[in-house]
């Protein structure tokens, strides 16, 4: 005998998955997602430096265009997401590396780990910077 839609019981309500704006990502999972991240942005941005080495290689024409593009406001701003890249995925590395001796696995120590990668990177960041609009 088929059942209808009058005999059959009501489905139960199933949870629904945490959506992105209520599950709050852990800084772990986090990193883990911006090391990825830094890693294809250093491809692009070491591109760009190999662009403004072989310009200072083939003529002063060619370098005095890549190095006035370099220099320009878009071009420090994209020197500097570069160096914070390089900066994350530098202390991201030595974090992992760290996880490889046996060290840091535990909860708290791994997302006090994940925040000083963070910080650390910025305040590198901003040192370098610093140093170079000083010089």
């Amino acid at each position: 005998m088929s059942e209808t839609t009058a005999t059959r019981p009501a489905a139960r309500a199933r949870p629904l998955s945490p959506h992105l704006t209520v599950y709050r990502w852990p800084i772990t999972m986090t990193m883990s997602i911006l090391h990825r991240i830094t890693g294809g942005a250093l491809y692009v941005g070491t591109l760009l430096i190999a662009w403004w080495l072989i310009a200072a290689a083939t003529s002063p024409a060619h370098f005095a265009f890549v190095q006035w593009l370099i220099t320009s406001w878009l071009g420090l701003l994209v020197l500097f997401g570069y160096t914070f890249a390089l900066f994350l995925h530098l202390l991201g590395g030595i974090r992992h590396f760290i996880w490889d001796v046996g060290a840091g696995l535990d909860k708290h120590t791994a997302s006090k780990l994940g925040w000083a990668t963070l910080i650390g990177a910025a305040i590198l960041t901003v040192a370098v910077w610093v140093v170079y609009f000083l010089i």
